[in-house]
């Protein structure tokens, strides 16, 4: 067995996954699994670089995160980056930071990369479920991208697009630095129109309609579960493989749409960094089960990040 250290770093969080691989099997045993709100992309759809103070929060949790490799001795670490600093001008400044802290540069995958990761970490443990109907659809929706991969024991297609929980967030709903709440019905069609936009791009790459389950990633996928389920606070056990019916996303959508920020904050299990973001982050789920026809989205707290592991092993 070989202790490895797996960092995601996304446009609204950071985290890590600390585990034990066997090299021969690729299995892993979680020894950690933890994760904090940084916003590294904060801006940079309007900006196009990393700003200043969402660059110092990601160090800080860097920072925070090179204390527990050290605690518990791992001897490989991978640390991925996505989205956010693969759009920024600025993102050797990013490098250097995490290089300086943890030893170790952080590779700014493509999307596909991304995909690819994130299929593999959601779906490795389905195989033995034959309730579960091939091929998977996995669906990662992000803080700046998502991600749409079509496959069953192998990646058949992938795409990831520019539609993400933050990204739709600054685009349409932040106005001179505050979220419009509840937002009017102009700019949720203007984040329909976006989403709508995307998806018709990911078709040309992936069969969204030929998938036979949805199986749904990342926090807003599991913060929607956890409102469906009526959880008093995060519960990834009961989350972990749930199934949230296409009926029950709406009804939620439509609850998160029509709320304040206070009332989206009193949510038990909302994370208090998904409050300004989750309403965008359920209107690309609700579009993607409409466009697909899908009845149910299979919710999986193994992703990208488990995909990452699973690499190293």
């Amino acid at each position: 067995m070989s202790r490895v250290a797996a960092i995601d770093c996304g446009t609204n969080s950071i985290r890590l996954l600390v585990a034990d691989a066997d090299p021969s099997t690729g299995e892993l045993v979680e020894l950690d699994r933890r994760m904090e709100i940084v916003r590294l992309g904060q801006g940079v759809d309007r900006t196009g670089r990393l700003a200043p103070e969402a660059l110092e929060r990601t160090f800080a949790a860097c920072r925070q995160y090179a204390e527990v490799i050290k605690e518990y001795g791992a001897q490989r670490i991978r640390f991925v980056a996505t989205s956010a600093s693969r759009d920024a001008e600025n993102r050797d400044e990013f490098v250097r930071g995490v290089l300086e802290i943890l030893g170790v540069e952080p590779e700014v995958i493509s999307g596909d990369q991304e995909a690819e990761f994130s299929f593999t970490g959601a779906t490795k443990e389905l195989a033995g479920r034959d309730h579960l109907a091939k091929p998977y659809l996995v669906v990662d929706i992000g803080g700046g991208s998502t991600e749409f991969v079509v496959g069953d024991d192998h990646v058949r297609a992938a795409r990831s697009v520019d539609i993400g929980c933050v990204r739709m967030t600054e685009r349409h709903l932040v106005r001179d630095g505050v979220v419009t709440d509840p937002p009017t019905p102009s700019r949720i069609a203007a984040i329909r129109a976006d989403i709508d936009a995307a998806l018709d791009l990911a078709e040309e790459t992936v069969p969204l309609a030929g998938a036979a389950t949805l199986v749904g990633l990342a926090g807003t996928v599991t913060t929607v579960a956890a409102i469906a389920l009526g959880l008093d606070a995060y519960d990834s056990e009961a989350i972990h493989h749930s199934r949230i019916s296409v009926e029950q996303v709406r009804e939620i959508t439509g609850r998160l749409l029509g709320s304040t920020h206070a009332e989206r904050a009193a949510i038990g299990a909302m994370h208090p960094g998904r409050v300004d973001v989750i309403t965008s982050g359920a209107l690309i789920l609700l579009a993607l089960m409409e466009r697909t026809g899908a009845r149910e989205v299979v919710v999986s707290e193994h992703d990208i990040l488990d995909g990452i592991g699973w690499s190293i092993a």
